[in-house]
């Protein structure tokens, strides 16, 4: 059976309908991978393959009135701390997206990179940005996504901050909570699923690469970039949605 979202009944490892709609969540760095070329390769993928899937890019959290801020922390606050079928401060809980899309692709901006050190007292309910903050506040995540089995999620690795607008502890934790995320957080079989972001933008150190960065005091991927990633997060957003997200590279690549 298939809604109007294109969800169907059918398990993880099994492709959505031709029909599935997707919402892309984003805020400046995501804009710019979209403008990068994410609808023209979907809509190129449909006429190879005769499918109709439809992706719609949307601010969120939309910083009138939520604060414009996508951090761990936001998503816990929106979507577990104040779940339900209303919005909240006129933003689209789980419960009104998954009835909307089949699939969910959300993502953190660079700031998110910004890691403090621990201070050994966890608060999932904190802003604080931290490695003990981010497990609690993603592990919850992960229950409530659970809640929606008939829906997928697509959770980019956070944006990479560039060397001149981190700390070199900064970036190893950037690097430890996203390795925790892929390794650890993510799992087999369940409808949650990563593209490999911060890989694609640090080619495997712990900053945005300059050479990847609009500038290297802006954190901002530049269009070069985007266009060559953009290919690629639809790659993995494809593998996804045909079922195969959990045996396919998590770059797209």
């Amino acid at each position: 059976m298939t809604d109007d979202s294109g969800t169907a009944d059918v398990a993880p490892g099994d492709p959505l309908p031709d029909d599935a709609r997707i919402v892309y969540l984003h805020h400046s760095t995501g804009g710019v991978i979209w403008d990068g070329g994410v609808a023209a390769a979907v809509a190129a993928a449909n006429d190879a393959d005769g499918t109709s899937y439809a992706i719609t890019e949307r601010a969120f959290p939309s910083g009138d009135p939520y604060p414009w801020e996508n951090y761990p922390y936001d998503y816990w606050n929106i979507w577990v701390d104040h779940a339900g079928p209303d919005p909240y401060l006129t933003e689209p809980t789980l419960e009104i997206l998954t009835a909307e899309y089949a699939v969910i692709v959300f993502k953190h901006c660079f700031p998110v990179s910004g890691i403090e050190a621990d201070t050994g007292s966890p608060d999932v309910a904190s802003p604080t940005k931290s490695l003990e903050n981010y497990r609690l506040q993603y592990d919850a995540l992960k229950a409530r996504l659970h809640d929606f089995p008939a829906n997928r999620f697509l959770v980019w690795t956070g944006a990479a901050l560039t060397a001149a607008g981190t700390t070199p502890e900064q970036a190893a934790r950037s690097r430890e909570f996203f390795t925790w995320v892929k390794t650890a957080w993510d799992e087999p079989g369940d409808n949650i699923f990563v593209w490999d972001f911060f890989e694609l933008e640090t080619e495997g150190g712990n900053v945005l690469l300059d050479a990847n960065a609009a500038s290297p005091d802006d954190s901002h991927p530049n269009g070069a970039f985007a266009a060559r990633v953009a290919p690629l997060f639809v790659n993995r957003l494809l593998s996804v949605i045909a079922g195969t997200g959990d045996s396919t590279s998590l770059t797209g690549e």
